[in-house]
Protein backbone atom coordinates (compact mmCIF):
# COMPACT_ATOMS: atom_id res chain seq x y z
CA UNK A 1 0.00 0.00 0.00
CA UNK A 2 1.43 3.23 -0.86
CA UNK A 3 1.99 5.38 1.95
CA UNK A 4 0.05 8.62 2.76
CA UNK A 5 1.50 11.13 4.61
CA UNK A 6 -0.49 12.71 7.14
CA UNK A 7 -0.47 16.03 6.45
CA UNK A 8 -0.52 18.60 3.45
CA UNK A 9 2.26 20.65 4.60
CA UNK A 10 4.83 20.94 7.58
CA UNK A 11 6.13 24.78 8.29
CA UNK A 12 9.23 24.51 9.79
CA UNK A 13 11.07 26.78 12.33
CA UNK A 14 14.66 26.61 13.51
CA UNK A 15 15.12 28.91 16.57
CA UNK A 16 17.91 29.83 19.09
CA UNK A 17 17.90 31.43 21.86
CA UNK A 18 14.31 33.04 19.99
CA UNK A 19 12.22 33.33 22.62
CA UNK A 20 11.63 37.21 22.27
CA UNK A 21 10.53 37.40 18.92
CA UNK A 22 8.84 33.54 18.26
CA UNK A 23 5.62 34.18 19.68
CA UNK A 24 4.29 37.27 17.05
CA UNK A 25 5.32 34.22 14.11
CA UNK A 26 3.57 31.42 15.99
CA UNK A 27 0.17 33.43 16.33
CA UNK A 28 0.87 34.55 12.42
CA UNK A 29 1.23 30.90 11.23
CA UNK A 30 -2.07 29.58 12.92
CA UNK A 31 -4.14 32.02 11.47
CA UNK A 32 -3.23 31.23 7.76
CA UNK A 33 -6.08 29.63 5.74
CA UNK A 34 -7.11 27.85 2.83
CA UNK A 35 -3.81 26.54 1.33
CA UNK A 36 -3.60 23.01 2.52
CA UNK A 37 -6.34 20.84 4.81
CA UNK A 38 -3.82 19.42 7.20
CA UNK A 39 -1.16 21.75 8.07
CA UNK A 40 1.70 21.13 10.43
CA UNK A 41 4.26 23.51 12.68
CA UNK A 42 7.24 22.58 13.67
CA UNK A 43 9.59 24.15 15.93
CA UNK A 44 13.33 23.38 16.40
CA UNK A 45 15.25 24.21 19.47
CA UNK A 46 18.79 24.01 18.26
CA UNK A 47 20.11 24.06 21.88
CA UNK A 48 18.39 27.53 23.19
CA UNK A 49 19.20 28.67 26.69
CA UNK A 50 16.75 30.96 26.99
CA UNK A 51 13.22 30.02 27.79
CA UNK A 52 11.70 29.61 24.18
CA UNK A 53 10.68 25.69 24.74
CA UNK A 54 8.55 27.46 27.19
CA UNK A 55 6.88 30.28 25.25
CA UNK A 56 6.51 27.17 22.50
CA UNK A 57 4.77 24.86 25.27
CA UNK A 58 1.97 27.30 24.95
CA UNK A 59 0.88 26.43 21.84
CA UNK A 60 -1.01 23.12 21.35
CA UNK A 61 -1.10 23.05 18.08
CA UNK A 62 3.00 23.05 17.50
CA UNK A 63 4.97 20.37 18.01
CA UNK A 64 8.39 21.08 19.82
CA UNK A 65 11.43 19.77 18.59
CA UNK A 66 14.61 20.06 20.38
CA UNK A 67 18.54 19.70 19.61
CA UNK A 68 21.75 20.28 20.83
CA UNK A 69 23.08 23.55 19.28
CA UNK A 70 24.44 22.57 15.56
CA UNK A 71 23.87 25.69 13.59
CA UNK A 72 20.22 26.83 11.53
CA UNK A 73 20.90 24.12 8.61
CA UNK A 74 21.54 21.23 10.51
CA UNK A 75 18.04 22.66 12.58
CA UNK A 76 15.91 22.87 9.42
CA UNK A 77 17.17 19.24 8.33
CA UNK A 78 15.83 18.08 11.98
CA UNK A 79 12.75 19.37 10.50
CA UNK A 80 12.22 17.55 7.54
CA UNK A 81 13.23 14.42 8.89
CA UNK A 82 10.64 14.84 11.18
CA UNK A 83 8.00 16.32 9.04
CA UNK A 84 5.28 14.01 8.45
CA UNK A 85 4.01 16.13 4.69
CA UNK A 86 4.67 16.22 0.74
CA UNK A 87 5.69 20.20 1.13
CA UNK A 88 8.15 21.51 3.94
CA UNK A 89 7.97 25.47 3.99
CA UNK A 90 10.57 26.79 6.17
CA UNK A 91 10.48 30.76 7.77
CA UNK A 92 12.75 32.44 10.62
CA UNK A 93 11.46 33.23 14.11
CA UNK A 94 12.00 36.35 13.33
CA UNK A 95 9.60 36.57 10.44
CA UNK A 96 5.64 37.35 10.82
CA UNK A 97 4.28 36.07 7.26
CA UNK A 98 1.11 37.91 6.20
CA UNK A 99 -2.35 37.17 5.62
CA UNK A 100 -2.94 34.73 2.55
CA UNK A 101 1.01 33.39 2.69
CA UNK A 102 0.48 30.27 3.42
CA UNK A 103 -1.68 29.73 0.29
CA UNK A 104 0.83 31.98 -2.34
CA UNK A 105 3.58 29.35 -1.18
CA UNK A 106 1.11 26.62 -2.28
CA UNK A 107 -0.18 27.71 -5.20
CA UNK A 108 2.94 26.86 -7.76
CA UNK A 109 3.11 23.55 -6.64
CA UNK A 110 0.15 23.19 -8.67
CA UNK A 111 2.33 22.44 -11.36
CA UNK A 112 3.75 18.78 -10.66
CA UNK A 113 7.40 19.63 -11.96
CA UNK A 114 7.82 22.68 -9.56
CA UNK A 115 9.83 21.50 -6.49
CA UNK A 116 10.57 25.04 -4.99
CA UNK A 117 9.14 28.20 -4.14
CA UNK A 118 10.19 31.30 -2.65
CA UNK A 119 8.23 34.59 -1.03
CA UNK A 120 9.02 37.79 -0.45
CA UNK A 121 10.26 40.29 2.53
CA UNK A 122 8.29 43.59 3.57
CA UNK A 123 9.04 45.57 7.02
CA UNK A 124 6.88 48.08 8.55
CA UNK A 125 10.05 50.01 9.51
CA UNK A 126 10.69 53.97 9.19
CA UNK A 127 14.09 54.02 9.61
CA UNK A 128 16.03 55.70 6.75
CA UNK A 129 18.28 52.56 6.15
CA UNK A 130 15.63 49.95 6.55
CA UNK A 131 13.73 51.69 4.15
CA UNK A 132 16.65 51.16 1.87
CA UNK A 133 17.45 47.43 2.50
CA UNK A 134 13.72 47.04 1.69
CA UNK A 135 14.08 48.63 -1.83
CA UNK A 136 17.14 46.38 -2.22
CA UNK A 137 15.06 43.82 -1.75
CA UNK A 138 12.67 44.85 -4.25
CA UNK A 139 15.04 45.79 -6.32
CA UNK A 140 16.25 41.97 -6.60
CA UNK A 141 12.33 41.14 -6.31
CA UNK A 142 12.00 42.75 -9.95
CA UNK A 143 15.08 40.90 -11.12
CA UNK A 144 13.75 37.35 -10.22
CA UNK A 145 10.32 38.13 -11.82
CA UNK A 146 12.11 38.57 -15.13
CA UNK A 147 12.87 34.71 -15.31
CA UNK A 148 10.54 31.84 -15.96
CA UNK A 149 12.49 30.47 -13.28
CA UNK A 150 14.91 31.10 -10.46
CA UNK A 151 17.54 29.26 -8.81
CA UNK A 152 17.81 31.25 -5.39
CA UNK A 153 15.55 30.51 -2.50
CA UNK A 154 15.78 32.00 1.18
CA UNK A 155 15.07 30.37 3.80
CA UNK A 156 12.55 33.07 5.20
CA UNK A 157 10.21 31.99 2.89
CA UNK A 158 10.85 28.81 1.38
CA UNK A 159 9.01 25.94 0.48
CA UNK A 160 10.43 22.87 -1.13
CA UNK A 161 9.10 19.06 -1.85
CA UNK A 162 10.59 17.08 0.81
CA UNK A 163 11.53 13.92 -1.49
CA UNK A 164 13.71 16.13 -3.28
CA UNK A 165 15.20 17.92 -0.48
CA UNK A 166 15.90 14.80 0.53
CA UNK A 167 17.07 13.78 -2.35
CA UNK A 168 19.76 16.70 -3.06
CA UNK A 169 20.99 15.80 0.83
CA UNK A 170 19.38 19.06 2.51
CA UNK A 171 21.37 22.00 3.67
CA UNK A 172 25.11 21.89 4.09
CA UNK A 173 25.67 21.60 7.83
CA UNK A 174 29.19 23.33 7.13
CA UNK A 175 27.62 26.64 7.49
CA UNK A 176 27.56 27.37 10.87
CA UNK A 177 25.33 30.68 10.18
CA UNK A 178 22.02 31.46 8.56
CA UNK A 179 23.39 33.14 5.47
CA UNK A 180 24.55 31.69 2.21
CA UNK A 181 23.16 27.87 3.06
CA UNK A 182 20.27 28.50 1.67
CA UNK A 183 21.90 30.22 -1.24
CA UNK A 184 24.58 26.89 -2.20
CA UNK A 185 21.30 24.48 -1.32
CA UNK A 186 19.61 26.33 -4.10
CA UNK A 187 22.53 25.96 -6.09
CA UNK A 188 22.51 22.07 -5.94
CA UNK A 189 19.02 22.06 -7.01
CA UNK A 190 19.23 24.34 -9.99
CA UNK A 191 22.26 21.91 -11.54
CA UNK A 192 19.52 18.99 -11.65
CA UNK A 193 17.92 21.01 -13.66
CA UNK A 194 14.73 21.33 -11.17
CA UNK A 195 12.18 24.36 -11.12
CA UNK A 196 11.36 26.88 -8.80
CA UNK A 197 9.58 29.54 -8.69
CA UNK A 198 9.01 32.91 -7.62
CA UNK A 199 5.82 33.99 -5.47
CA UNK A 200 5.76 37.76 -4.82
CA UNK A 201 2.51 37.18 -2.80
CA UNK A 202 4.01 35.18 -0.75
CA UNK A 203 5.34 37.62 1.96
CA UNK A 204 6.48 37.78 5.52
CA UNK A 205 7.40 40.64 7.54
CA UNK A 206 10.67 41.04 8.51
CA UNK A 207 12.93 43.88 10.52
CA UNK A 208 16.03 44.88 8.71
CA UNK A 209 19.30 46.13 9.58
CA UNK A 210 18.00 49.85 11.02
CA UNK A 211 21.59 51.23 11.52
CA UNK A 212 24.69 52.00 9.14
CA UNK A 213 26.80 49.42 10.94
CA UNK A 214 24.41 46.97 11.40
CA UNK A 215 23.44 47.14 7.82
CA UNK A 216 27.20 46.75 6.79
CA UNK A 217 27.99 44.13 8.73
CA UNK A 218 25.29 41.93 7.59
CA UNK A 219 26.77 42.90 3.99
CA UNK A 220 30.20 42.14 4.85
CA UNK A 221 28.35 38.84 6.04
CA UNK A 222 26.85 37.39 3.16
CA UNK A 223 29.40 38.31 0.80
CA UNK A 224 31.90 36.21 3.08
CA UNK A 225 29.76 33.08 3.48
CA UNK A 226 28.00 33.58 0.08
CA UNK A 227 32.23 32.55 -1.31
CA UNK A 228 31.94 29.31 0.04
CA UNK A 229 28.36 28.77 -1.31
CA UNK A 230 30.31 29.89 -4.96
CA UNK A 231 32.86 27.80 -3.85
CA UNK A 232 31.22 24.61 -3.72
CA UNK A 233 28.97 25.43 -6.88
CA UNK A 234 31.55 27.68 -9.46
CA UNK A 235 28.88 27.03 -12.24
CA UNK A 236 27.26 29.75 -10.02
CA UNK A 237 30.07 32.69 -9.72
CA UNK A 238 29.39 34.11 -12.74
CA UNK A 239 25.29 34.38 -12.93
CA UNK A 240 22.00 33.50 -10.85
CA UNK A 241 19.00 34.97 -10.45
CA UNK A 242 19.37 36.79 -7.84
CA UNK A 243 22.24 39.20 -8.07
CA UNK A 244 22.61 42.15 -10.70
CA UNK A 245 25.34 42.02 -12.73
CA UNK A 246 25.51 45.89 -11.83
CA UNK A 247 26.21 44.86 -8.28
CA UNK A 248 29.38 42.81 -8.67
CA UNK A 249 30.81 45.77 -11.47
CA UNK A 250 30.53 47.63 -8.24
CA UNK A 251 32.86 45.50 -6.32
CA UNK A 252 35.45 46.58 -8.02
CA UNK A 253 34.79 50.48 -7.33
CA UNK A 254 37.02 50.50 -4.28
CA UNK A 255 40.26 49.03 -5.84
CA UNK A 256 39.51 51.16 -8.79
CA UNK A 257 38.88 54.07 -6.59
CA UNK A 258 41.91 53.97 -4.47
CA UNK A 259 44.42 53.17 -7.46
CA UNK A 260 43.38 55.89 -9.28
CA UNK A 261 44.45 57.85 -6.17
CA UNK A 262 47.48 56.71 -5.86
CA UNK A 263 48.07 56.93 -9.58
CA UNK A 264 46.63 60.72 -9.11
CA UNK A 265 49.27 61.74 -6.18
CA UNK A 266 52.50 59.98 -8.49
CA UNK A 267 51.45 61.20 -12.02
CA UNK A 268 49.44 64.32 -11.03
CA UNK A 269 47.42 64.36 -14.23
CA UNK A 270 45.81 66.75 -15.72
CA UNK A 271 42.13 65.39 -15.28
CA UNK A 272 42.12 63.04 -12.07
CA UNK A 273 41.75 59.54 -12.73
CA UNK A 274 40.35 59.20 -9.04
CA UNK A 275 37.23 61.53 -10.51
CA UNK A 276 37.07 59.83 -13.56
CA UNK A 277 36.35 56.66 -11.29
CA UNK A 278 33.90 58.03 -8.97
CA UNK A 279 31.82 59.60 -12.21
CA UNK A 280 31.54 56.12 -13.60
CA UNK A 281 30.64 54.44 -10.34
CA UNK A 282 27.82 57.47 -10.31
CA UNK A 283 26.65 56.86 -13.36
CA UNK A 284 26.10 53.01 -12.50
CA UNK A 285 24.28 53.65 -9.35
CA UNK A 286 21.35 55.91 -11.33
CA UNK A 287 19.22 53.04 -12.69
CA UNK A 288 19.11 51.74 -8.87
CA UNK A 289 18.67 55.29 -7.46
CA UNK A 290 15.96 56.45 -10.21
CA UNK A 291 13.95 53.22 -9.23
CA UNK A 292 14.76 54.20 -5.53
CA UNK A 293 13.42 57.62 -5.66
CA UNK A 294 10.56 57.01 -7.35
CA UNK A 295 9.72 54.89 -3.98
CA UNK A 296 11.24 56.53 -1.53
CA UNK A 297 12.93 60.03 -2.02
CA UNK A 298 15.61 60.13 0.76
CA UNK A 299 16.46 56.73 0.40
CA UNK A 300 16.78 57.22 -2.98
CA UNK A 301 18.80 60.37 -2.53
CA UNK A 302 21.62 58.75 -0.29
CA UNK A 303 21.18 55.52 -2.33
CA UNK A 304 24.94 56.62 -4.14
CA UNK A 305 26.54 57.11 -0.90
CA UNK A 306 25.35 53.57 0.36
CA UNK A 307 25.84 51.51 -2.66
CA UNK A 308 29.75 52.85 -2.16
CA UNK A 309 29.69 51.82 1.18
CA UNK A 310 28.38 48.19 0.16
CA UNK A 311 30.73 47.46 -2.69
CA UNK A 312 33.72 48.26 0.32
CA UNK A 313 31.54 46.14 3.13
CA UNK A 314 30.91 43.18 0.22
CA UNK A 315 34.87 43.23 -1.04
CA UNK A 316 35.88 43.26 2.24
CA UNK A 317 33.44 39.86 2.57
CA UNK A 318 34.72 38.30 -0.68
CA UNK A 319 38.38 38.75 0.06
CA UNK A 320 37.41 37.43 3.54
CA UNK A 321 35.57 34.66 2.05
CA UNK A 322 37.85 33.65 -0.40
CA UNK A 323 40.37 33.13 1.87
CA UNK A 324 37.97 31.02 4.65
CA UNK A 325 36.76 29.11 1.76
CA UNK A 326 40.25 27.91 0.19
CA UNK A 327 41.33 26.88 3.70
CA UNK A 328 38.57 25.36 5.32
CA UNK A 329 37.55 21.81 4.50
CA UNK A 330 34.02 22.90 4.31
CA UNK A 331 35.05 23.89 0.72
CA UNK A 332 35.19 20.14 -0.17
CA UNK A 333 31.86 18.12 -1.69
CA UNK A 334 28.90 19.56 0.62
CA UNK A 335 27.77 17.66 3.98
CA UNK A 336 24.40 17.51 5.04
CA UNK A 337 22.58 16.62 8.60
CA UNK A 338 19.66 15.06 6.06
Amino acid sequence: MKYLPEFTVSIIIPTFNGASRIGPCLDALLRQKGAAQKVEILVVDDGSTDNVAEIVGRYSDVQLISQANAGPAAARNRGVLEASSEIVIFTDDDCIPASGWLGAMMAPFEGLDVVGVKGAYRTRQKQLIARFVQIEYEDRYRRMSKFPNIDFIDTYSAAFRCDKFLEVGGFDADFPMACAEDAEFSYRMSARGWKMRFAPDAVVYHTHPATLSKYLAKKYKFAFWRMLAVRKNPHKAVIDSHTPQLMKLQLLFPLAFVSALVFDLLEKPLVPLSLIMLAIFLFSTLPFAVRATAKDFWAGMVSPLLLALRACAQLLGVAGGFIHAGRSRAALPSKSAA
